[in-house]
């Protein structure tokens, strides 16, 4: 079976409205494993000019933010909502401090009550950039990039 058979039977199977929907999640998906990738690479570079696993990971997690921010402007959520960038971009940090709590609060816990992350914040990362995706998909799409009336 083709892919674009695949993708017509599912949009098929879920309708038009719901099909719409998960095509942005995935996309808000792939969003995310770029900032999976930015964060993790700020983190590293942050541990590498000493800035602890703690400090290096609020400099990381803003960064992957407003890359994350700037990727869905563009492309998941694109013509959608309102107001300078500069003020979206705020709207958006703060409406995701809800998924910043549960990512990072996942991080931290796991550094300090499993040494495994502790060697390998990575897993840490990971494990926050999942715990705070789906709140961060909600609150995004129904606050900041709010569709037009």
């Amino acid at each position: 079976m083709a892919l674009s058979e695949t993708i017509t039977r599912f949009q098929d199977w879920l309708g038009p409205a719901r099909f719409k929907l998960a095509m942005e999640f995935l996309r808000f998906g792939v969003v995310g494993t770029i900032g999976f990738v930015v964060d993790t690479a700020v983190l590293y570079a942050g541990l590498t000019l000493g800035l602890g696993l703690y400090g290096g990971r609020a400099v990381s997690y803003l960064v992957a933010a407003t890359t994350t921010w700037a990727l869905n402007r563009a492309w998941t959520f694109r013509g959608r909502g309102a107001g300078p960038a500069h003020q979206q971009w705020a709207l958006f940090l703060v409406v995701n401090l809800v998924g910043f709590a549960m990512n990072y609060g996942t991080y931290a816990a796991l550094i300090a009550f499993v040494p495994m992350v502790a060697a390998h914040p990575v897993l840490g990362v990971a494990a926050g950039a999942i715990a705070g995706m789906f709140g961060n998909f909600v609150l995004s799409r129904r606050l900041v990039f709010r569709a037009k009336n």
